[in-house]
């Protein structure tokens, strides 16, 4: 009898020990805010070695410090993290993602953190300007990164109207490369990492004139409004105590 009583001991114990575990890891990683990027867009995500930095990286760092949350980042294809969100695989998505009608038909957005600007790089010797010839007589294939605002505001305004050919890549670096080599005839992208891009290039230059003005912001689950709030929340208060322009003034000098 001693030993039945001692064995359903054991065994009690040891349901509650694997209960007590199940219980900490699901806290565990509800405590987590994990983040999809795509790391190929300095200064805002990029490999420092195998580790992910810049500038998203950081501000959502500092918002999930301000959470009491892990910070875990996921590097996917920029095309793959809204639909990802949208089927509970990622909590937010930081990309240097702007806020359109079409995302926001999927997507709930955060406050914006930072302002982007879409510009035009093309070669040195290049027949293409300004920002105008684009839409003007002549047709040009443009280069962009799959998904990007580039991609949208260049299939929009030039491809749709039929006045020219948008060629798309996985990479922003894939699209300058394209242009190089002469397979395209110009890249619409951010400004920062087309500065980056240009300077590691010869013959590369930006045109004067920018292609569009846009908004960063957090792409949230429209399921999970308590989270898309706490994280306002903290963006008010980075933004106040001066957090986000500092990190935004450590990877962008003023100029």
């Amino acid at each position: 009898m001693k030993k039945i009583l001692s064995l359903i001991l054991v065994l009690a114990l040891s349901v509650c020990v694997f209960a007590a575990c199940g219980e900490k890891a699901e806290n565990a990683e509800t405590n987590k805010l994990v983040m999809a990027t795509n790391a190929e867009f300095p200064p805002y995500e990029f490999y420092d070695g195998e580790t992910v930095v810049g500038i998203d990286a950081e501000i959502a760092a500092a918002i999930a410090e301000k959470l009491g949350m892990e910070l875990e980042i996921v590097d996917t294809a920029f095309d793959s993290i809204i639909p990802a969100i949208v089927a509970g695989k990622y909590d937010i998505g930081m990309a240097g993602m702007t806020v359109t009608d079409e995302r926001l038909e999927e997507v709930n957005f955060s406050d914006s953190y930072a302002t982007g600007v879409q510009v035009v790089i093309v070669k040195e010797d290049s027949e293409i300007t300004t920002v105008d010839d684009l839409t003007g007589d002549k047709n040009y294939t443009i280069g962009v990164q799959t998904g990007t605002t580039g991609d949208l505001y260049s299939t929009w305004d030039i491809e749709d109207a039929g006045l020219g050919t948008v060629s798309r890549f996985n990479k922003g670096a894939d699209a300058v490369e394209a242009l190089k080599i002469g397979k395209v005839d110009c890249v619409i992208i951010d400004n920062e990492p087309a500065k980056a891009f240009v300077a590691d290039a010869e013959g590369l230059k930006i045109l004067d004139t920018a292609y569009a003005e846009e908004q960063y912001a957090i792409a949230i689950s429209k399921d999970n409004t308590e989270l898309l709030e706490k994280i306002n929340t903290a963006l008010k208060e980075l933004t106040a105590d001066g957090t986000i322009q500092t990190i935004v003034d450590k990877y962008i000098s003023a100029k």
